[in-house]
């Protein structure tokens, strides 16, 4: 992500989805030592087996799809972190607030992490690697609005600090506006009538090596959809 760049791509075949196809791309990247996040379609045990083999860590999004696991999540949160008092939690690494605003438009997320999780291993055996949960409460205000959203997660990686966990939580929602909003608006990807065989595929990985070659170009101050046209 501190890069901007797209290291590769796997074909969902029509009769499957991502969830046969994530440890494929998994198989062909080089992940030691990173930490890998994928939303929710992605919290599997098979998928969160793959990352540990790799020698890589995860932070997998939680929700409706592992509804028991949420469930426990929300619950423990609620009771035993939110009603904390929030000084202490962020002297002890437990918390950390993010607040951004422009454009009329005020964005507020509060990361709760907790790594003390072993009633939670003993419910969910299965989740290789299982560290710890994290939490995020967001708050978004504009034109005197505002709306609240809480989104839950599992992470690998021993001992996280709500920073380390906010930073790969932003980094991560960050690829909608860097990488999806740039295929939809400057590489207009939604208007394409690309179908026949390998084409729409074969298409794709050349907008790909586009994005990643226009975000190295320093030489002028432009736009994507700009830079493309120049």
């Amino acid at each position: 992500m501190e890069s901007s760049l797209i290291l590769g791509q796997v074909c969902v075949d029509e009769k499957t989805n991502e969830i046969k196809t994530i440890p494929e791309l998994l198989d062909i990247l080089c992940l030691e030592g990173y930490i890998i996040t994928i939303d929710a379609m992605g919290t599997q045990k098979e998928i969160a087996k793959k990352i540990i083999e790799k020698n890589a860590d995860y932070i997998l999004q939680v929700k409706g799809n592992q509804q028991t696991l949420m469930d426990d999540i929300r619950e423990y949160f609620e009771k035993d972190v939110f009603t904390e008092k929030k000084d202490a939690l962020e002297k002890a690494g437990r918390y950390n607030k993010d607040l951004c605003a422009g454009h009329g438009r005020i964005e507020k997320r509060e990361y709760y992490v907790e790594n003390d999780i072993g009633w939670l291993r003993d419910r969910h055996p299965a989740w290789e690697g299982l560290c710890g949960i994290g939490a995020c409460v967001s708050a978004v205000t504009e034109k005197e609005k505002s709306v609240t959203a809480v989104n839950y997660a599992i992470y690998s990686r021993q001992g996280m600090r709500a920073a380390e966990y906010g930073t790969s939580a932003r980094a991560h929602w960050g690829i909608e506006n860097s990488l999806h909003w740039v295929l939809g608006i400057a590489f207009r990807e939604d208007e394409s009538r690309i179908r026949a065989g390998n084409a729409a595929e074969n298409m794709n990985m050349a907008r790909h090596i586009g994005i990643n070659l226009l975000k190295q170009e320093k030489s002028c101050k432009m736009g994507i959809a700009s830079k493309r046209k120049k």
